[in-house]
């Protein structure tokens, strides 16, 4: 097992900048970048994307400064300034000169930077876990990742908690009562429900319950009320559950039907298996065999996911979720860095959750074997 654990975390390393530079070399063929997006706020002109100079990766090469549709009235320096703020260019200075380097020296310019080498230094940065700062936010990164991580661990945490207790349980019932008129309408529901787009979900329930034609019960935005502060323990755990009730509903609409199909074969095919009958033919009660031998070897395969699970808690916000009830997490975040061209907060939280989920995937196959000692990936053909 050692060797097995040893081999895929020095995979690691190459999955790992296989991602970053396939990224990254997409970038310099998308329009646009966030240069264009200071000009177009300045012009008052809106998103960048409608002042595209088909300069390479949000760059500016020194003989295409002019080119700039946003840049009509602004000062060249200006424009050197911000290539050289976003890491694009550099100044460069001739021999022997003493004093302050500026784009406006006479023995100064400025020099594009090569994509190749800004994306290796931008490796090396990460490689010390300095992710930097957002270019639009004045910001570090972690530190924007910790503000916008309450609300998708909101999200995921209480989606996921209630997932568990309602499927495992009625996976196993409808396990038990297979074929029945139990297990038929219960699998329409859960299948109709699966299919539900989350956003149309989300949308009827304010409608319904917070103030659009039926009733007013729920908050329709935030994750706490106004006078937050002013509250007591007990009210503020009131009034974040009032909050949260709505948004984690329509995340968890669709989120049964695997779970609870997943634990259901799972225990047929372990009922069907010969220890099974052999407890029975020992006078054990059902409930002794379903779950003092079934559970434990039935649920394996849901224990064994359980780190790909609380990698999806913490990071698998919903987007649109976020949006119509108003939530500022991270998949807002994300969305926002990648029409702003905020490259620092994109490329830093692919690197981190990248990171994240190639251990993450080593922990699972550890699961794998610590919830069931005859799996060894090390004899595996």
């Amino acid at each position: 097992m050692g060797a097995y654990i040893l081999r895929r975390l020095l995979l690691v390393i190459p999955t790992l900048f296989g991602v970053m530079l396939i990224n990254f070399a997409l970038t310099q063929f998308v329009p646009g970048g966030p240069i264009e997006q200071v000009l177009a706020r300045l012009e008052g002109e809106g998103d960048s994307i409608q002042n595209i100079s088909g300069t390479e990766g949000g760059g500016v090469q020194e003989e295409e400064t002019s080119g700039y549709q946003g840049a009509r009235g602004l000062p060249p320096e200006f424009l050197a300034k911000l290539e050289i703020q976003f890491g694009f260019a550099r100044i460069v200075c001739d021999e022997g000169f003493t004093g302050e380097p500026s784009v406006t020296a006479p023995e100064c310019r400025k020099e594009a930077i090569p994509a190749t080498e800004r994306f290796f230094m931008m490796m090396g940065n990460y490689l010390t876990f300095d992710f930097g700062e957002s270019y639009f936010r004045s910001i570090s990164v972690v530190d924007l990742i910790l503000e916008k991580m309450p609300v998708s661990i909101t999200l995921g945490l209480w989606s996921t908690l209630i997932a568990y207790l309602v499927s495992i349980p009625l996976g196993i019932r409808k396990a038990v009562r297979d074929g029945s008129r139990f297990d038929t309408w219960t699998s329409g529901v859960i299948i109709a429900a699966y299919a539900i787009p989350g956003f149309l979900f989300a949308i009827l329930l304010m409608v319904m319950f917070a103030g659009g034609s039926y009733f007013q019960w729920f908050p329709l935005r935030g994750l706490t009320s106004d006078n937050w502060e002013e509250l007591s323990l007990w009210g503020k755990i009131v009034d974040y559950l009032w909050h949260i009730t709505l948004p984690v509903t329509a995340q968890l609409i669709s989120s049964f039907a695997v779970l609870t199909l997943l634990t259901k074969n799972s225990f047929l095919d372990e009922i069907k298996k010969q220890y099974v009958l052999t407890a029975r033919a020992k006078g054990l009660s059902e409930a002794r065999v379903l779950y003092g031998h079934v559970f434990r070897n039935a649920m394996l395969i849901v224990i064994a996911g359980f780190p790909s699970l609380f990698l999806g808690v913490f990071f698998g916000s919903s987007l649109i979720i976020e949006v119509i009830f108003s939530l500022d997490g991270l998949g807002q975040l994300g969305f926002k860095s990648a029409v702003e061209r905020d490259y620092p907060v994109i490329f830093g939280t692919l690197f981190a959750f990248g990171l994240i989920g190639l251990v993450v995937g080593i922990l699972s196959d550890l699961m794998y074997v610590l919830v069931d000692p005859r799996i060894d990936f090390d004899r595996r053909d």
